[in-house]
């Protein structure tokens, strides 16, 4: 499950949240997985705050892991009158799936269940009542919503699952944490700390800050060729830094 948020930016940062959305369902394309929008919540004037993708396929968090933080955009923005140059922001947070309930055990006295209408186009049924389902973690404060289905039990059960799978990544990121403490290493937070940059103007080009790789085509990588920064992050000696140029 990908969730991808507009960070700093104002509506450019929404806009480039939705651009990283069609990214990572042209990805899923190329490689023959089954991807869906599971969950959005629209920009005030353009793009989106946020969305859930879910991806099916081999390996599919595996890669998508590396793909976990800040990612920023460089471009003169089509929302400026002036033309001027503007720098945004959008958070990509993966999360894996559980497989089976007994991974992650949820009570129902941990949960606060909200029910609300969606805002997306949907039919008549959708719009009318409120099919759109948000869930709130008690003891951890995560919160999770769904409002693409067309029955609010269908939403109740693909919110429970984000939930679960958010809350089996908290645990996995929990002992990892304490795995990098015990080897004295310092991590950096994955919100604030940039991972990528694609840059439009006044020169194109994409580079991974983390393996030092670099696409001088951000059209081609846009629409979903970004294998070569997995494959140099998975390659990636632990705790390793960015090759020498």
């Amino acid at each position: 499950m990908l969730a991808i948020s507009a960070g700093a930016g104002g509506v450019d940062a929404a806009d480039w949240a939705q651009m990283l959305v069609r990214m990572y369902l042209r990805w899923a394309e190329r490689h023959g997985y089954r991807a869906e929008i599971v969950e959005t919540t629209p920009g005030e004037e353009a793009g989106i705050r946020s969305a859930t993708i879910t991806v099916e396929g081999p390996y599919a968090y595996g890669y998508l892991r590396t793909e976990r933080g800040t990612h920023r955009l460089v471009r003169i923005s089509p929302f400026d009158a002036q033309k001027r140059r503007q720098t945004s922001f959008a958070l990509v947070d993966p999360t894996p799936q559980i497989e089976s309930e007994s991974e992650v055990e949820v009570r129902p006295d941990e949960l606060r269940i909200d029910t609300f209408r969606s805002t997306g186009a949907g039919g008549q049924n959708v719009n009318k009542l409120e099919t759109a389902v948000r869930i709130t973690h008690l003891p951890t404060g995560l919160v999770v919503s769904c409002q693409n289905e067309r029955s609010q039990l269908q939403n109740r059960e693909t919110a429970l699952k984000l939930l679960k799978a958010r809350l089996l990544e908290r645990r996995v990121r929990e002992q990892e944490e304490e795995q990098a403490r015990e080897r004295g290493q310092m991590r950096a937070a994955d919100w604030g700390s940039q991972i990528r940059s694609y840059v439009l103007h006044p020169y194109t080009m994409v580079k991974d800050h983390r393996t030092g790789i670099e696409v001088g085509d951000p059209t081609r990588v846009l629409d979903g060729d970004i294998d070569s920064f997995i494959e140099a992050a998975l390659s990636r000696p632990q705790g390793g830094t960015a090759p020498a140029a």
